[in-house]
């Protein structure tokens, strides 16, 4: 014999179930876009550094901005600043996806005048 409260929560842990999945998968998406920009950052800065390198050895900004674009592997804008010692590469490049609106930058220096 079956109780009344019983019949009244027939269901229920479906409808718990399909209320929290999205939730669920709203969470893992959001999990999966931060590693997506975190690895952006992390090959930006990969690539700055390689373009401070070419640029400290006296190649050409060209040359540069096509090795950063290549490491990075998306595009890039890049910015070159010398001080009389050091040559700075700056690389700004969009977070992609979802994080298009994110512009991600990197920084680096490599002491000029090397062969």
């Amino acid at each position: 014999m079956r109780s009344p409260s019983g019949d009244r929560e027939r269901g229920s842990a479906t409808a718990e179930l399909a209320v929290a999945l999205p939730a669920v998968a709203l969470v893992l998406a959001a999990c999966l876009g931060a590693v997506h920009v975190v690895e952006g950052q992390v090959r930006l800065t990969d690539a700055s550094a390689d373009a401070a390198r070419a640029l400290a050895r006296g190649e050409s900004a060209a040359t540069a901005h096509a090795i950063a674009d290549r490491v990075a592997g998306r595009a890039t804008s890049l910015d070159v600043a010398e001080d009389g010692v050091f040559v700075c590469a700056t690389l700004r490049a969009s977070g992609g996806g979802l994080f298009a609106g994110l512009v991600l930058s990197a920084e680096s220096c490599a002491v000029g005048g090397g062969a």
